[in-house]
């Protein structure tokens, strides 16, 4: 009779329940979409100031090709749109990934929508999406502290050139399939990462980093307890990118056709990061540009948070995919030529390089970490305006 009257045990505070877990998640949301307001309305101020339409910079340069394809498919496109030489071509438009303008399509003719109303709105979704798989993974990283999630959630949103998170670009789409198939990894759930990799292949190029994490990770867990769930996942990894990569094989005749494509359009390929080095070098002694000596310092960032990671891999090794990953996005984004004053984007869903500093800062008084989270979001966002209204060339 005691034990049935007695006060219940509450359980221990360290235990998460249901509704705190969806609470930090509506946090995690909330943190997003608020450095993306102050991201959109500093963008605002900056148009305004230049006399430029905001929906025209929310929709610039690849924002038009995707619009295009959108409507129009691959190949219904025939002038208006150049790559980066300033040519056009039957194929031209192969160079763009398929995923993020079929979803704008199948939006906008479900919806009664136009295109650029469904760019936007699944860059929204899909940029909300991304911040609940970075605060989880971030949680996690941080030992269960809710704290770290966020703030790496702020620190990614508010990233120099996060504009593209809120514009008719991949990135948001695309680091939401980065974020949620590193969660499927870390969490051993095979199936979420696979599928999540699949999708990211279908979206960037740059899903190569994460095919070959996802890949090596199903076949390490494979080797150490033989199941078929990690080798299956392991081998449906690659089958977006490289389907993709031989679907415009085939319409072009050419085995490596959608890499001749970025090197004559866009003078992208490979070059373990010979141009990278030589920008580099040529911007620090006589660097002219924001954009540009902006870009070094970014690739300089990137490098030396890699490192940090690196460090931390024997202290925390359950985290050598997330680890993996960020270095391996370091090691193609130095390491590619074509476009060296996007390198911010390009690192841009590598949001794991940010670890250090948000579990830094997450030890730190409250008003410290909030401080300068917002001091590094505010530079973050002026580097994004000032990227899409006083530099004059495709970010």
């Amino acid at each position: 009779m005691t034990t049935l009257l007695s006060t219940p045990t509450p359980a221990p505070a360290s235990t998460p329940t249901v509704a705190s877990a969806r609470l930090g998640y509506l946090r995690a949301a909330g943190v997003y979409l608020a450095v993306r307001v102050v991201g959109v309305v500093v963008l605002a101020l900056f148009a305004s100031s230049t006399g430029q339409p905001l929906l025209g910079r929310l929709t610039a340069w690849d924002g038009q090709w995707y619009l295009a394809i959108a409507d129009d498919g691959y190949g219904g496109i025939t002038h208006g749109l150049v790559d980066a030489a300033g040519n056009f071509a039957p194929h031209t438009p192969l160079a763009f990934f398929p995923l993020y303008p079929f979803l704008m399509h199948a939006l906008a003719t479900g919806t009664g929508l136009g295109s650029t109303t469904a760019g936007l709105l699944i860059s929204l979704i899909a940029g909300i999406v991304a911040a609940l798989g970075v605060y989880r993974l971030g949680k996690t990283a941080g030992a269960g502290t809710e704290r770290t999630g966020l703030l790496l959630v702020a620190l990614w949103a508010g990233a120099p050139l996060s504009i593209t998170l809120s514009m008719v670009y991949t990135e948001a789409l695309f680091t939401a399939f980065v974020a949620w198939a590193l969660v499927g990894l870390v969490e051993k759930r095979w199936a979420l990462a696979a599928l999540c990799c699949v999708a990211a292949g279908l979206t960037r190029p740059t899903a190569v980093v994460l095919v070959a994490v996802v890949v090596f990770a199903g076949v390490v867990a494979f080797a150490r307890a033989p199941r078929p769930a990690p080798l299956i996942a392991a081998a449906a990894a690659p089958v977006g990118l490289i389907g993709y990569w031989l679907w415009v094989a085939n319409q072009t005749g050419s085995l490596f056709g959608w890499f001749d494509l970025e090197w004559h359009g866009w003078n992208t390929r490979f070059d373990a990061g010979a141009e990278t080095f030589g920008f580099v070098g040529q911007q620090l002694v006589q660097g002219r540009s924001v954009m540009e000596v902006g870009n070094v310092f970014v690739v300089f960032l990137a490098i030396i948070a890699a490192v940090l990671l690196l460090l931390r891999l024997r202290e925390r090794p359950s985290w050598w995919p997330l680890i993996l990953f960020g270095a391996g996005m370091v090691v193609l984004v130095a390491g590619t030529a074509g476009i060296p004053f996007a390198k911010a984007r390009f690192l841009l869903p590598g949001f794991v390089l940010l670890l250090p500093l948000a579990q830094g800062l997450s030890g730190r008084r409250r008003s410290t970490a909030v401080a300068a989270t917002a001091g590094v979001v505010l530079v973050g966002c002026w580097f994004s305006a000032y990227a899409l209204t006083g530099w004059h060339y495709a970010i």
